[in-house]
């Protein structure tokens, strides 16, 4: 017992005063040519029409395996800035993350190729998860049962260009999920289809805590945050307001909010 307690105490993520910085092109617009535009941009160091939008600001919180952490806060409140920061896919204005093993992120937006069936970007997205032709042949059937979008036709074999968002959406969670994490960020695709696929949903989350993992999920559904997670990280602004158990956390949460 004492050695499964130290074990659940293995930090899997670390996020030290961890700052990200946007640059975002001004809306004005200059005459002339565009190499005399690029020869002020030298000159000056920077354009003057780019704006900073400081989108997470000192950050730092330690995540530990087999933990299912939500993040919460307003909207532009740096939840989905985080994730990115955490997957190496934003660089760090100030500050350091550090993860141990490889950071999966899900979200809604991921790229399948629509031109492809849902057969053939289960495959191409199981390779590009690290597995193999035969883990992916072993767990194909799963994949496409925990989905869902066979049960009204033959849709795996359909491009995905004829899919709903939804389905598409069912689709790749149950891509990501058919694989052993050591970090596992999914954000809002609880927030896609039906009750009875969120349970499901909820159910391999806490699967994938119980198998030495660690849960990143974002969502504005109160409801999975309290049926799947045991911590909370609250934004607000890009601050981190608020680290602790998820009740008391949503329930802080939820006087801000008024809900």
């Amino acid at each position: 017992m004492a050695e499964q307690q130290q074990d659940a105490r293995v930090p899997t993520v670390v996020a030290d005063d961890l700052h990200i910085v946007y640059r975002v092109n001004g809306a004005k617009t200059g005459k002339g040519s565009a190499t005399a535009a690029l020869s002020r941009i030298i000159k000056r160091g920077e354009e003057r029409g780019v704006r900073k939008v400081h989108a997470v600001r000192g950050v730092s919180f330690v995540a530990y395996r087999g933990e299912a952490i939500g993040l919460i806060g307003s909207n532009g409140s740096g939840k989905s800035t985080l994730l990115r920061a955490i997957a190496g896919l934003l660089p760090a204005e100030q500050g350091k993350v550090y993860t141990d093993g490889q950071p999966s992120l899900l979200g809604v937006n991921a790229a399948l190729m629509n031109d492809l069936t849902g057969e053939r970007n289960v495959i191409l997205g199981g390779l590009a998860m690290g597995m193999s032709r035969e883990e992916i042949k072993e767990r194909y059937q799963d994949i496409v049962d925990f989905s869902g979008i066979n049960e009204k036709g033959d849709f795996i074999t359909l491009p995905m260009r004829t899919y709903s968002s939804g389905m598409a959406a069912r689709l790749r969670f149950s891509i990501a999920a058919a694989k052993d994490h050591d970090v596992l960020m999914i954000d809002e695709a609880l927030a896609t289809g039906d009750r009875k696929f969120q349970k499901r949903s909820e159910d391999r989350i806490r699967e994938l805590r119980k198998e030495a993992g660690t849960v990143f999920l974002v969502s504005h559904n109160n409801k999975s945050i309290r049926d799947t997670c045991n911590r909370v990280l609250w934004l607000e602004r890009g601050e981190l307001r608020m680290d602790g158990p998820t009740d008391e956390v949503l329930k802080e949460y939820e006087k801000f909010t008024g809900k």
